[in-house]
């Protein structure tokens, strides 16, 4: 029998819990295992072990969850990751795939380099050109290099902070962004693209998409993420935008991912941008939409590999 093993954090969570039901389906035994929990013996030799499972012996892994917390733990669970794929291990997705998607800046890079297209990008280290940009565009969100689930985003339209509800917030411009340079250090700053009060999450799955959803905001709001409320509905995506997901998930160099797009006000599919690729997406939302299990198409595609 093979032996996967299924990165998590929460044993309760829906896409953990879609891998390994999909696991036993195909009759591989799987192996939920949270990194936060592993110890690392480094002598003459590697010793990768929790609890009883050796890690090296695996046939592949999946990686839903390896936590956050602070960067040294965080780097060690990749660290762990990268040691288990240089012995042979397969890891879906691959570390590196993982750390490029989940950094905005690199990610947008990496598919600008590829020709796709992303909104306006820009990113400074101090308040004055900051501000200065922000006026020049008039309508921007400044979102955290290492965000997720639509957190501690901030929309900037002329000059005023707007709240996720459309209404104005009170806050000091200049003073926010000072704070935001304090906290992290950079400010990435995007283009705000007008849009029909939804984007569109594409599932790619091997170099092929499976199926997508739109994600509606609540009414009033711009944010659309589930988790900030947005409900799913199902999307059939033009030939265009089927190819610009397949090449974002190319450009980051995941096996599976979530591609989110947003069109203009028009919902004119050819004029599409690509906001941001997850290589760790939650299953859930196309399960609700569409019924469409993708942690089966996973986890046939890798045994088909093994």
């Amino acid at each position: 029998m093979k032996h996967i093993g299924i990165i998590i954090t929460d044993q309760s969570d829906p896409t953990a819990q879609a891998f390994q039901k999909a696991c036993v389906s195909n009759d591989i035994r799987p192996h939920m295992i949270d990194l936060r929990q592993r110890n690392v013996t480094v002598g003459e030799s590697l010793s990768s072990q929790i609890t009883d499972i050796d890690l090296q012996q695996l046939d592949a892994i999946i990686v839903r969850d390896v936590g956050a917390g602070a960067f040294d733990g965080v780097s060690f669970r990749f660290d762990v990751l990268r040691q288990l794929e240089q012995e042979g291990v397969l890891i879906v997705n691959s570390p590196e795939s993982i750390q490029s998607a989940a950094n905005k800046y690199y990610a947008s890079s990496l598919m600008a380099k590829a020709g796709l297209p992303i909104p306006r990008t820009m990113v400074f280290q101090d308040t004055g050109n900051a501000l200065k940009i922000l006026d020049t565009m008039k309508d921007a969100v400044i979102k955290p290099i290492f965000g997720y689930k639509g957190r501690d985003i901030i929309r900037i339209k002329n000059g005023a902070i707007i709240n996720n509800d459309g209404t104005i917030n009170d806050s000091d411009l200049e003073g926010t962004i000072d704070a935001i340079l304090e906290q992290r250090g950079m400010l990435h700053i995007q283009k705000y693209i007008v849009n029909p009060g939804r984007d569109i999450r594409a599932f790619v799955v091997n170099g092929k998409v499976i199926a997508a959803i739109y994600r509606t905001a609540p009414e009033g709001a711009w944010i659309n993420n589930l988790s900030q409320g947005g409900n799913e509905s199902r999307c059939e995506l033009s030939s265009y935008q089927k190819e610009l997901c397949i090449k974002a998930s190319r450009s980051i160099g995941t096996y599976f991912a979530g591609v989110d797009l947003i069109e203009d006000m028009n919902g004119d599919s050819d004029k599409s941008l690509i906001l941001e690729i997850n290589a760790t997406p939650s299953l859930a939302g196309i399960y609700k939409a569409w019924g469409i299990n993708a942690a089966e198409y996973i986890v046939n595609d890798i045994n088909s590999e093994l």
